[in-house]
């Protein structure tokens, strides 16, 4: 099972943006990750193809469980 963290924001362009990151310290911190938002924002630390990041939509962690299946080859 893998987690992610993805991070919501809305660029210039009102298009909608995810960063994603794998496998979150946990427990995740709702402040810490506002937190963090805000600072990418404030910073321009992440631009998109319709500009910089400008609005936080939210955040969330997503687990994801991969089960293999053996076929014959």
């Amino acid at each position: 099972m893998t987690k992610r963290l993805e991070l919501l924001f809305t660029n210039e362009g009102g298009k909608n943006v995810t960063i994603s990151l794998d496998d979150p310290q946990e427990p995740v911190s709702a402040e810490a990750v506002s937190e963090t938002m805000d600072l990418i924002i404030a910073n321009n630390v992440f631009t998109s193809y319709h500009g910089a990041l400008v609005q936080k939509r939210g955040a969330r962690v997503v687990d994801r469980q991969v089960q293999q299946i053996e076929v014959a080859l």
